[in-house]
């Protein structure tokens, strides 16, 4: 009697119709090798999947580092490290040649220290991997350029031959670095102690990861060009050299304004030798606010020239401004007029922190009355107050964000401000440049560590994490020994 017949449920790409019956021996073993074969392509096809899976499983991890990085800096490094893992190499480079560089051409190592990249630099470039794939022509650059055995290869220069003798690199396997629309930002070369090729899984899997860094660091770079000029805006607005003005020593430190800031100082040499001091910020962040900071500067320097004697009246002219063309906006700023010949100095504050009076025999802040910032109530409002600086003494202006960058409340901040300059040396104290640049380092140094997400994002962009992204000013007044 025959026994009735099974089929073998189908395996992905393998459908095996096989019938099994009993009394016919030869039948028997005939099925019985069928189902080991299925059996053996059934694992094989997994053990393959799990390969795939554990690949790509890889490439995620790595490709998710991509993002934390803020810099092109960070981002090369992070590119060569995953590359290295990627391709079973412990040392590489990436030379960074992106069209319209801006400054970004540099040739980065891994495991391998200045002097090594230097001779790698001698290598002539007809010879070195990175160097013929930066000089190939778009459209025609080479999809990769191993050397599996860079001593035994005749065709190499000499000198190519030799370096890589020194450095112990005996095989090194190249691929180009490019952005998502296959326009090239460089090279990037991994080398092997040993003669070596990495096998084509190694090669497809950094070709993709390449695919993802090349835009990551493409994007990082037009950051870092917007960023620029950003700066370049906010510094042409400002202006690149402080006046000379008989009787005064003058010194500025600006820091941050990475996006396009809105504060904003000057000092304007008025009719009569005399000074006009000012420091501010208008509200926001970016391109937008840099433009609004640039027409309230402007309207500041014509009223301080046709009322500057009367600082009340030269803010006063300065919120109507605001009203007018920046409804939205608000900003804080502190206005003196100065005559050095008898060195007295005329303030008036528009929710701005009080300037700090510094001299061999005081430290102490200008006692400047509260006032909110402009545009802030329905009517701005304050009486000035009237400094007299003894031969020698500083005038130090800064803004809000150098307290809000030491992490601290504002009364404590107020403090460390104050006991920093107390405690800088008189040498420094003598000389404007000196204190501003010493005010702002201890300050910053010291900041207090921020917690949190935020703290993740901006904190290691500066030393404590509290003064990253903070846009920082300084400017420095010193009368001399006149009158």
């Amino acid at each position: 009697m025959l026994m009735s017949s099974s089929s073998l449920p189908n395996v992905t790409g393998i459908h095996p119709p096989l019938t099994l019956t009993a009394h016919t021996p030869g039948r028997a073993a005939t099925a019985a090798r069928g189902l080991r074969g299925v059996t053996g392509a059934a694992g094989a096809m997994q053990d393959r999947m799990a390969s795939w899976i554990s690949d790509l499983t890889t490439l995620h991890d790595l490709s998710e580092r991509l993002p934390r990085t803020r810099t092109v800096e960070e981002a090369v490094h992070e590119t060569l490290r995953a590359g290295a893992s990627l391709a079973g190499a412990r040392r590489g480079l990436i030379a960074l040649r992106p069209p319209d560089s801006g400054g970004h051409d540099r040739l980065v190592g891994l495991g391998l220290d200045s002097a090594d990249l230097g001779d790698l630099e001698t290598v002539p470039r007809e010879s070195a991997s990175h160097s013929r794939l930066l000089d190939a022509l778009s459209g025609a650059c080479p999809g990769e350029i191993a050397c599996d055995d860079i001593a035994a290869d005749v065709e190499l220069h000499p000198r190519h031959r030799e370096v890589a003798a020194r450095l112990g690199c005996a095989a090194s396997y190249a691929q180009p670095l490019a952005d998502a629309d296959g326009g090239r930002l460089g090279a990037a070369v991994w080398f092997y102690d040993e003669p070596a090729r990495p096998d084509e899984r190694r090669r497809h899997l950094l070709g993709l990861y390449l695919r993802q860094a090349g835009q990551h660091i493409a994007n990082r770079i037009e950051l870092d060009r917007a960023r620029h000029d950003a700066r370049e805006l906010h510094q042409g607005l400002l202006g690149r050299r402080l006046p000379v003005v008989p009787g005064v020593t003058l010194a500025v430190r600006h820091g941050g304004a990475a996006a396009g800031g809105g504060v904003f100082y000057d000092a304007l040499r008025l009719p009569d030798d005399a000074l006009g001091l000012a420091v501010g910020t208008v509200s926001g962040s970016g391109p937008a606010t840099t433009a609004a900071m640039g027409r309230l500067l402007a309207g500041l320097r014509a009223y301080a020239v046709m009322e500057g004697e009367d600082p009340v009246a030269v803010l006063s002219d300065l919120e109507l401004l605001l009203r007018v063309t920046e409804s939205a906006r608000c900003a804080t700023a502190l206005y003196g007029y100065a005559e050095p010949a008898t060195r007295r100095v005329v303030l008036a504050s528009a929710g701005h922190p009080p300037p700090l009076v510094v001299g061999s025999a005081r430290v102490e802040f200008a006692e400047t009355t509260l006032s909110a910032p402009l545009a802030m109530l329905s009517c701005w409002e304050a009486p000035s107050v009237e400094l007299e600086l003894a031969p020698g003494e500083t005038l130090l202006l800064y803004n809000e964000g150098l307290l809000h960058a030491t992490g601290e409340p504002l009364d404590l901040a107020f403090s460390r401000l104050h006991d920093v300059v107390a405690q800088t040396p008189a040498e420094l104290r003598r000389e404007p440049g000196a204190l501003a640049e010493h005010v702002r380092g201890e300050l910053l140094s010291a900041a207090v560590p921020r917690t949190g997400s935020a703290a993740g994002a901006e904190g290691a962009a500066a030393p404590g994490g509290a003064s990253a992204g903070r846009e920082t000013v300084l400017l420095a007044a010193r009368f001399d020994a006149r009158g």
